[in-house]
């Protein structure tokens, strides 16, 4: 039988078979036990009209329950502008895959390209690399990064205000890499100093990572983290939201070697997970030592601009021993969704977005004090997230809050963690503090 759309005709089968010495598929499989062998009829429904699938599937749409969301740790809900969907689906972008020819990929080059040139401003570093997979992947990444431009060191100190999910993939990259992992101690919500000079002293550090905000909502004071960092031969690195560094003090103008972070807060939709895009950006020294890829602009024999692949660290592209990682493929197509976010929202947006949600934070957090139910976890300036505790049954409190459609926070050992976006209204927010209250 011929299948106008399958890749192989019978005729290329038997020449397969015929290749490898065996007359049909039955003989190919023929060591596979017959008690593993699926020899039933697929559970499979009858087929269906496009009408009666689209009534099905909006059914199914149904059973999902629009929240509102006041819970971050790490995923927010920011606004999206409408154009970004359109346009990022337009197919040149949808089904690109990687710029391998740069001579007929100038379009991904170049925004690429711009994406780099944003985040670079952004995090106040150097240079950018072509995009992470995402912001865990991201710091992991960056760790590795610290031992390879170490001088036989594997140690690298991880702050303990960091997110718990990060610091999981930070054990399982380190596990396996030969990487040694120590955790500084936290004091009062924020990175001891006291700890971190300590285990500097030891010796042996190729890195020190933080975050900013840290995982409690908390803007830390890093001041002198660099200098400590630079003097024992130790890189720095902070992992930030990429969106509050429109208004808070960047990685650079902290002396960070690496700025490291996931880029969802850019308009990303939360998505139940994904795709996100990590950024990381570093100092021009570090850059034969970043991961991934660099998109530079030169000029043609025309003595036009164009856009090529500067730096191509991955083991495609050179010998294994000598690639700074395995990753095959960047989140192109989500660096393209931040880039078109920037640029349309400007330096301006991204600073007024910012400010909204720190007032609507900030505002929230009075709110629930006055009810006289919550306490301030930590008395640390913070800027869109909070950490509070609940004087009653926390479970019972989120339960109160999902049955009135609102996401309330996320509980953090029966505390709260809350969240606020330029989304959130005053309305909304009052009405979660009128239920927290009862």
């Amino acid at each position: 039988m011929s299948y106008k759309y399958f890749p192989h005709t019978e005729e290329d089968l038997q020449a397969m078979l015929d290749k490898v010495g065996v007359d049909s598929l039955d003989a190919l499989y023929a060591d596979i036990p017959e008690a593993i062998r699926f020899r039933k009829d697929y559970d499979l429904p009858e087929a269906v009209s496009e009408v009666e699938i689209r009534q099905t599937l909006e059914l199914l749409g149904r059973q999902n329950k629009q929240l509102t969301c006041f819970a971050g740790a790490g995923v927010y809900d920011h606004y999206t502008p409408a154009v970004i969907p359109q346009l990022l689906q337009r197919s040149e972008f949808l089904t690109s895959y990687t710029p391998y020819q740069a001579e007929i990929s100038q379009g991904t080059l170049h925004y690429i390209f711009e994406y780099q040139s944003m985040m670079a401003e952004l995090t106040g570093m150097d240079v950018s690399n072509a995009s992470m997979y995402d912001g865990t992947t991201a710091a992991a990444e960056a760790m590795m990064m610290c031992v390879a431009a170490g001088k036989k060191v594997n140690r690298v100190l991880v702050s303990g205000t960091m997110n718990p999910k990060t610091i999981e993939v930070l054990k399982t990259y380190a596990l396996h890499q030969g990487i040694e992992l120590s955790m500084l101690e936290v004091e009062d919500g924020v990175t001891s100093r006291k700890d971190l000079e300590a285990q500097l002293a030891q010796g042996g550090v190729a890195g020190v990572m933080v975050q900013q905000p840290n995982v409690y909502g908390i803007v830390e004071d890093f001041s002198g983290f660099a200098d400590a960092c630079h003097e024992q031969k130790a890189l720095f690195v902070i992992d930030s939201v990429a969106a509050d560094l429109a208004v808070l003090k960047t990685p650079g103008e902290w002396g960070a070697d690496i700025a490291v972070g996931d880029g969802q807060s850019l308009g990303i939709p939360m998505q139940f997970g994904g795709p996100y895009v990590g950024y990381m950006c570093c100092t021009e020294k570090l850059i034969r030592k970043m991961p991934g890829r660099i998109v530079g602009m030169t000029k043609d024999n025309r003595d036009q601009r164009a856009f090529v692949l500067t730096l191509q660290a991955r083991e495609q592209h050179i010998r294994r021993q000598k690639a700074t990682s395995n990753i095959c493929s960047n989140q192109s197509l989500m660096a393209l969704f931040v880039t078109m976010y920037m640029s349309l929202m400007g330096r301006q947006g991204l600073k007024e977005a910012a400010e909204l949600s720190y007032a609507g934070a900030h505002y929230l957090c009075d709110e629930l004090l006055k009810t006289g139910r919550f306490t301030l976890v930590y008395d640390k300036p913070f800027f869109n997230e909070f950490l509070v505790s609940y004087d009653g049954d926390a479970s019972m409190l989120y339960q109160r809050f999902m049955d009135a459609g609102i996401l309330g926070g996320v509980i953090v050992d029966d505390k709260f963690l809350f969240a606020v976006t330029e989304k959130r209204t005053k309305d909304e927010i009052d009405n979660l503090v009128k239920i927290a209250a009862l």
